[in-house]
């Protein structure tokens, strides 16, 4: 039986031209990028696709466009048997994360790509990611069921949790890597997946698509030097739920008296405090160092091995579905879709 996918085209990179006047890149019609890749008539998968119209630069994504996609999925869930999102690289983390939560109890592929290189240059590294990313999706075992029934990020030869992805380079095409959980798939001369790292849904139950999200979220980035003021300013900012803040190696920040008192003020009035280590890899570990203690007692809740990306979006989704801070709290200290190692 022929495997249905949709390849959805949200704008980036892989869909840009250069312009000739200015040389700058800039967007151009889909079919255009389409037959630029007549690889794809050789699938035996039926490959049908959409367009956002005006396709969207990645640094404009916001919220209410990852609605709009997760509507589309849902609305076409059953028409199709797995779904590609052609997006740019510099938000996809954070749209691969909103989806994860969003798209709840996922029985089909989602994965998002791009590339570095437009479709049309001779070195793009558009065709491979595309052309890879259609066949995991459309990738089944001998029971019928998805190879990858997850939210995906696939870029270079690498299949990653989406949840888990973080954009590595701004030059290289091994743009994206998930510094703290294995790849789900490797692509070479053959595709190797990695079954035991790969989620197992309940293929009895219905995806549920969650729309509402609540972005009252800011991320706070420590370093020497950072001012009482300036700090509280932005701890204190009204209509504020929820603070990322970024610390210091497993989870570490000053022993400064202000910084715990304000911590612990905020917390009292309703906040919610994430602690993210500014490390790549690793994992927040409060408990190790006197300092990481000091955090926990202030009320700071431990984002343990969560990316920043990850943490933005999981906030959102909760503060879209629970009114209190000790419900978002404790689903925060709980991996929802893998994207933490509890």
């Amino acid at each position: 039986m022929n495997r249905k996918i949709l390849l959805v085209y949200t704008g980036g990179t892989i869909g840009m031209n250069r312009n000739p006047q200015t040389g700058a890149l800039e967007p151009f019609d889909f079919e255009h990028l389409l037959n630029r890749v007549p690889e794809l008539k050789q699938f035996s998968t039926e490959i049908k696709t959409y367009q956002f119209t005006p396709p969207i630069d990645s640094s404009d994504m916001s919220p209410n466009f990852w609605v709009d996609l997760v509507q589309l999925i849902a609305n076409r869930y059953d028409e199709f048997d797995g779904f590609v999102i052609l997006h740019g690289t510099d938000t996809m983390s954070y749209t691969a994360s909103a989806l994860s939560f969003m798209l709840q109890n996922l029985t089909k592929p989602v994965i998002l790509t791009g590339s570095q290189l437009p479709i049309g240059q001779l070195r793009t590294d558009g065709k491979e990611n595309l052309i890879t990313s259609i066949e995991m999706a459309a990738a089944r075992h001998q029971d019928g069921t998805p190879m990858v029934p997850e939210v995906c990020v696939y870029f270079n030869g690498h299949l990653m949790r989406g949840n888990r992805t973080t954009k590595q380079s701004a030059d290289e095409f091994n743009a994206f890597e998930s510094f703290n959980y294995p790849h789900l798939a490797d692509a070479g001369v053959n595709i190797s997946y990695h079954e035991e790292f790969i989620h197992k849904p309940d293929y009895r139950k219905p995806m549920t698509p969650m729309y509402d999200l609540d972005p009252s979220v800011i991320i706070l980035s420590l370093f020497p030097g950072a001012r009482e003021d300036l700090v509280r300013h932005m701890i204190e900012t009204p209509n504020l739920r929820s603070i990322i803040m970024r610390t210091y190696g497993s989870g570490n920040a000053p022993q400064s008296p202000w910084l715990l008192n304000a911590l612990k003020e905020a917390t009292n009035r309703g906040k919610v405090i994430i602690n993210i280590s500014q490390c790549l890899q690793g994992r927040v570990e409060m408990g190790r160092y006197d300092t990481g203690y000091q955090l926990q007692e202030a009320g700071v809740v431990s984002g343990y091995d969560g990316t920043v990306e990850s943490a933005v979006t999981k906030l959102m989704f909760l503060q879209g579905r629970y009114d209190t801070p000790e419900m978002v709290r404790k689903k925060m200290k709980q991996s929802i879709c893998g994207e933490i190692t509890v």
